[in-house]
This record gives C-alpha cells, structure tokens and sequence, in this order.
C-alpha cells in the first residue's frame, strides 16, 4: 500500500473535489493524510478523523485575508496572486516539508493554487500529482494577455527560489508527472491541452456533510425549479445580483419556483414563502438533482456540478477564473452569460426562460453530463494515482 498526502488551500471548493478521492485510496487500504492552513475545515468537509498536518498560511475572510468586494478584472487577479496565493505558499512551505517528514508519503497530491506542495515535493524528490480544480487556465486564458502571463512568470520564479528547488523547471500549477482535470474536453473546448500525463477525470464528487434541515416538503412538484447560488466565497459582492434574481423569478411564480442561497442575509426571508425559498445555505447536490436550472458565479466547481446533473445554466462571472468558465458554458451550448454588475431583473428573466424552455440548451446540458460521467470522477483519479504510486516505488 501507498502513502498520499494531500496539499490544499484552506478554500471549500479546492478541498471537495479531493475528499471523494482521498475517500477512495482509503477504502483501498491505502495511507492518506492532508496539510491545510485550516483543519477544521478539512475534518468539516473530509471527516473528523481526517489526518491533517496544520501549516501556516491565511484563512480566506479572516485577519488580513479578506479581498475588497469591488476588483474586478486584472486588479483582482493581481490581488489574487499578490494578496494571497503567493503569501499563502512562502507560510504552507515549512508545514508541508514538517508533513512530508512526518507522515513519509510516496505521492504528493498538489492542489493547482497550493504552489508549496508542489515545490516542496520537487526539492525533496518527491513525485507529486496537480489537482487541478479549475479548468481556466487549460483555455490560453493568458495567450492574448503577455504581460500577465510573464509577470505571472516572474513571481512563481521568486517563489521557487525562496521555498522550492532554485534550478527545478516545472511549473508548479501543472505537474509533469500527473495532472488531475475535474473536466472534460466537451466542456473545456478545442484548446483543451492534450498529453499522456494529462487526465479528464471530470467532477469528483462525493457525499457531503448535511448542514441545517432543508424544507424539502415546500419544492413543489408543480414548477419548474431554478437554484440561485454566488458560491461560498461571493457573500460580500452578490446582493443587488441576488435581489435581482428574486424579482425576475418572483415574476414568474406561477410557473416557477426559486431557490437561493444567501449566506450573508441580503434578502427579506419568509418562512412560508411558497414562491421563493431563501436559505443561508443549501445541500447542493442533492438539491441539483430536482432543478431545472441554475444561475451562479460560474464557479468551476458550481458549474461541473450543475452539468453533472445536466442541468443548463446562466452564468454571472464576478472575477478569477469565473469568466472562463463562463465562456466555457456558453461556448458548449450549455447555458447563457449575463453580466454580474450590470444586469437587470429582466435581462435575467429572459435568459432564465430561454435555458428554460430552449431545448438546445438543455441537450447541450445532458451531453456534458454523459461525457463527465463516463471520464470516471473520483474513481478514476484515484487509479490513475494508485498507478503513479507503483510505477515512482
């Protein structure tokens, strides 16, 4: 049996798609262990019983980790890298090597945005797999933005000489041993990169703590079924989205019933409300499985989970990777893009309609489906480790 330590961000949905994988290489016997800059949230997500080595690092929304709601585009980018995901790995190196000194594993299992798991396992020798649990940067998302890319460039190579092997070469968002796409080509689109070590595993999905009771009894049968959602990491920039959202979809109760997550508490909430069902936060998917749509961020994860139930989708990009993605939807047919600062209750309500009532889209939905279920989720990422295990003893 073979030994994975894990290496994630302290963000929910960089962690979810690792947790149905690390279930699996368990269930076959093998040693699993995680390093994180927030445990808690890896036992809350993955088990109590989770081992997880605590590294340094900050925690996205508290001290001095918190993003100013309004960045947008290239400032939030820079805010990004700059404010937090650089920071972030220079605090995870010294507890990722104390986790690969004490728990001795054979594969390294890098979260894209957890730079230190990757270069701490290159300086040690360490074979180590990416967990790429977002596709953007798999579309030339940086071919017309050179200065970007380059000054992107730049501060990876600053990082690696301060944290990681100062004459390695590999990038460390992309391991050149094993890299783990929670997508699929159908999905990412033409330019999506191909090579042996490359592997379209599609979501990885798996079952979830339940949070606080869901009123399942008040879904009514009757009407079709839209899910509104910004996410876990949106509270602070959604309310005037999510109130628009309410009065496209409260003007289309006779046929539609809405739900929405709102965490932050923007919107007026009615315990009785047969029309709208306002929470502060949902079970997702198993609530996916009875809608009809969805709109959202265009989060990576929101997004792959919608179509795995082929539901179609609208989709709002705020900022990071979210507006590839976005075009990644529109782009296979499977939704429609508004635009998140801009957009007006009935601007929403006509997209809702068309993903609605458009077959096209529907069928788009149902395509991508039946691809990412056939690339294997959970399961087929965990062999290809298991693999990548036997082949590096």
């Amino acid at each position: 049996m073979s030994a994975f330590l894990f290496v994630v961000p302290p963000l929910t949905g960089h962690i979810n798609p690792a947790v149905g994988i690390a279930g699996r290489l368990a269930a076959h016997g093998h040693r699993v262990a995680w390093a994180c800059a927030d445990p808690a949230l890896v036992r809350r997500l993955a088990g109590p019983d989770t081992v997880v080595f605590r590294c340094a690092g900050p925690v996205p929304g508290a001290g001095d980790a918190v993003r100013p709601p309004e960045l947008r585009g290239v400032e939030a980018l820079k805010y990004l890298w700059e404010g937090y995901l650089l920071p972030l790995a220079d605090a995870m190196a010294p507890g990722v090597r104390a986790a690969v000194a004490g728990f001795r594993p054979d594969v390294v299992v890098a979260d894209q945005q957890a730079f230190a798991g990757a270069l701490v396992a290159e300086h040690l020798g360490l074979p180590w797999a990416t967990s790429a649990t977002t596709s953007a940067e798999f579309t030339g998302a940086y071919d017309g933005l050179p200065k970007v890319a380059d000054w992107l460039h730049r501060r990876l190579a600053g990082l690696r000489t301060r944290v990681g092997d100062p004459s390695g070469t590999a990038d460390p968002r992309f391991s050149p041993h094993l890299l783990l796409i929670f997508s699929t080509p159908g999905l990412i689109g033409p330019q999506a990169p191909s090579a042996p070590h490359i592997r379209y595993v599609g979501p990885s999905l798996t079952g979830r703590p339940a949070g606080p009771g869901f009123p399942w009894d008040r879904l009514d049968p009757g009407r079709a079924k839209v899910l509104v959602t910004l996410g876990t990491a949106n509270a602070d920039a959604g309310g005037r989205f999510l109130t628009a959202c309410l009065t496209a979809l409260r003007a289309r109760a006779d046929r539609v019933q809405a739900v929405i997550a709102d965490p932050a508490g923007t919107l007026p909430a009615t315990p009785d409300d047969k029309d709208a069902l306002i929470l502060p936060s949902v079970p997702q998917l198993p609530l996916l499985e009875r809608m009809d749509a969805v709109v959202c961020h265009a989060g990576h994860n929101t997004v792959c989970e919608a179509l795995w139930h082929g539901v179609p989708l609208v989709v709002a990009p705020i900022r990071d990777d979210q507006p590839v993605v976005a075009g990644q939807v529109v782009d296979s047919g499977a939704g429609l893009r508004v635009r998140f600062g801009r957009v007006t209750a009935d601007r929403l309500g006509e997209a809702l309609d068309t993903v609605l009532h458009d077959h096209a889209h529907r069928a788009a939905a149902a395509r991508i489906r039946a691809a990412f279920r056939a690339a294997g989720g959970a399961r087929a990422a965990a062999a290809h480790l298991e693999r990548m295990a036997g082949e590096s003893r």
